[in-house]
């Protein structure tokens, strides 16, 4: 004897009816609030948060190594001044367009004299080499090189000092405080870890 179905109730079909209809165009809608609202938060976090940046070569191995992309605060020089070691995009100095970012470490502050020979750098004056346990290899220096660094600029180099295109190399040596973008803090391609 095959089963019966059983009748709907009143109730059952009170309910039915309550269920709203799929509308295609209020679904759109939704989608586009959604996407937009999702670029504009991604928006103002690039502009005013964050900064990121593809690392094209070994200029700074094995800190950071080639083809990684790393995370800057933009937020980190709002309140208190760039440091020496700290590791920053910027945006470098040759390219009057400002499209091209650079990473590099902050060697020289301003005011400072730096003196690159015998393979090391020395501070304003210093018989003591700074210390620098991040450096990949010894750097070379086929010649001694002197430079002072003007108020309110910087002197950038890379942490693989042998094959790294940084301040020692560039037309315009120095970078400027407001060309500073961000304080490098971590990377997240192709592996993610803090940098420092």
């Amino acid at each position: 004897m095959k089963d019966q179905p059983t009748p709907k109730n009143e109730h059952d079909k009170e309910e039915e009816l309550q269920k709203p209809k799929f509308n295609l165009k209020e679904e759109i809608i939704s989608w586009i609030q959604i996407l937009v609202t999702a670029a504009l938060i991604a928006f103002v976090l690039n502009r005013f948060i964050i900064a990121n940046s593809r690392v094209p070569s070994a200029s700074m191995e094995n800190t950071i190594m080639t083809h990684d992309r790393v995370i800057g605060s933009r937020l980190s020089y709002h309140f208190s001044d760039p440091e020496r070691g700290d590791i920053v995009i910027f945006y470098f100095p040759d390219d009057v367009t400002e499209k091209t970012y650079y990473v590099k470490r902050i060697i020289g502050l301003p005011g400072d004299i730096i003196d690159i020979k015998d393979g090391h750098v020395f501070l304003n004056g210093s018989e003591e080499p700074l210390e620098e346990p991040y450096l990949k290899d010894d750097m070379e220096t086929p010649e001694e090189l002197h430079f002072e660094v003007p108020e309110d600029c910087y002197f950038m180099m890379g942490d693989n000092r042998n094959f790294s295109s940084d301040a020692r190399f560039w037309d315009n040596t120095y970078v400027k405080r407001e060309k500073i973008v961000a304080k490098v803090l971590f990377r997240y391609f192709p592996s993610i870890g803090k940098i420092e």
